[in-house]
């Protein structure tokens, strides 16, 4: 842990370079900017994992541990996302969720973006009141699937989005596909993101079967990388 304090700068530095203004005119800086900065001084001296606690097809619970080189755990988080609330937890609650709770993990090492929770959370927290009855001051937290249904991105009339805001949204995704199969660790662990990304692959390949192409693509080239690794 040597090298936190430096880190630290570094962040605070990115805060103020890269912050990316909330309401209330707050900067955060993203997930993304401050993982690469922790493995970019760090290197391979940390793992970072999660796992997926909860993905009943109504909500995603995902919780991240950062372990030293003697895997001791030194920072977890966790994160929960409700699917249907909002555009991307139509279709990325997973990778929604994990994001958050990799943010959540890097802030308990004090390398928060600005705020101990992360933008999307706070953001969740809008999305989740929404939908949280209230009886005498006692809340019930999730409604029955009849009271919010889950929304298909597929489903939303073609008016309200064209052909290039469509392809836009695909082409997004190829490189938090390459993000997020370059966090796993196992082959089971990215068969798992693939088949949770199933919903989104299918949109992509139905609309614009190129980018489906460049996003197989990416799975392809970290399969082979675990399987090389397993046949030695």
């Amino acid at each position: 842990m040597s090298n936190l304090a430096k880190t630290m700068d570094t962040i605070a530095d990115l805060h103020k370079s890269h912050g990316v203004k909330q309401k209330g005119g707050k900067l955060y800086t993203q997930v993304v900017h401050r993982m690469e900065a922790f493995r970019r001084i760090h290197g391979t001296d940390f793992g970072l994992d999660t796992e997926i606690l909860v993905n009943d097809g109504k909500k995603v619970v995902v919780k991240a541990i950062i372990t030293d080189k003697d895997n001791r755990k030194v920072g977890a988080g966790m994160a929960e996302e409700i699917r249907g609330q909002g555009m991307v937890n139509t279709t990325s609650a997973l990778e929604n969720a994990e994001t958050s709770a990799i943010g959540r993990a890097l802030a308990s090492l004090g390398l928060a973006g600005g705020e101990y929770a992360s933008a999307n959370e706070m953001d969740a927290v809008q999305r989740k009141g929404a939908i949280i009855k209230v009886n005498d001051g006692v809340p019930e937290p999730y409604p029955t699937p009849v009271e919010k249904p889950k929304i298909q991105f597929k489903d939303i009339p073609q008016k309200e989005i064209t052909p290039e805001e469509r392809r836009e949204r695909h082409e997004e995704k190829i490189p938090d596909f390459e993000h997020w199969c370059q966090q796993k660790r196992t082959k089971d662990q990215l068969d798992a993101y693939y088949n949770d990304s199933q919903s989104t692959l299918n949109e992509i390949k139905e609309h614009n079967p190129d980018l489906y192409k460049k996003a197989i693509q990416v799975f392809v080239k970290y399969l082979d990388k675990f399987e090389r690794k397993e046949n030695g």
